[in-house]
């Protein structure tokens, strides 16, 4: 174990990218008890950028990240379409496979913070924990100083944002969903 440390190499970049999110379920509960309506809501596409850092170690490297996502899904709310936009701070750390020449898959835990999370046109309280955590995996391709990822990212911690309007009492399932396109640059790396 010391030796392969001795032989670490470390490497840290830039990152930026798209991501396609929903989020979970709109509940609506009126006054009558049996009375609840779910709303699936559809999802729209964000932005993330970040930094990030990595140390090989042979044939497996960790990758952690520090990564500001903005994410929005859109539910129909009487009879309207409106947008529930999330900012977040993501520290993703990952741990991955080196598989065939510049190929790599890598899975981990994603720690979340929330910044801002916003209902158009609703007054709507802060998401019950501005910390959760959730799951990435995926796949990479490196060529050079350039890298190209993709992955599937779900939120695990149970996180809801609730408010009232009109004597209705709505609950919002705040758990991301979100398929990530990113691409890196390494500041580090040598040129080929």
């Amino acid at each position: 174990a010391s030796t392969l440390l001795l032989k670490a190499q470390g490497d840290f970049g830039i990152k930026a990218g798209l991501n396609y999110n929903t989020n979970g379920e709109l509940s609506e509960f009126t006054s009558d008890v049996d009375n609840i309506y779910k709303n699936e809501g559809k999802g729209k596409s964000g932005f993330n950028v970040g930094l990030y850092g990595k140390i090989d170690l042979g044939p497996i490297f960790i990758r952690p990240e520090l990564v500001y996502t903005k994410t929005t899904s859109e539910y129909e709310l009487n009879s309207q379409l409106i947008d529930y936009k999330v900012s977040k701070i993501d520290a993703p750390v990952l741990v991955g496979i080196k598989l065939i020449g510049p190929l790599n898959v890598f899975v981990g835990p994603a720690f979340q913070y929330i910044l801002d999370n916003d209902l158009e046109n609703n007054s709507i309280s802060d998401v019950e924990n501005e910390f959760s955590l959730g799951m990435n995996f995926g796949a990479s391709i490196e060529f050079g100083r350039i890298g190209i990822d993709v992955r599937y990212e779900r939120g695990l911690s149970s996180n809801e944002a609730k408010w009232t309007n009109a004597s209705k009492d709505f609950k919002l399932d705040s758990r991301p969903e979100q398929l990530i396109f990113s691409l890196s640059y390494s500041l580090s790396k040598k040129k080929e």
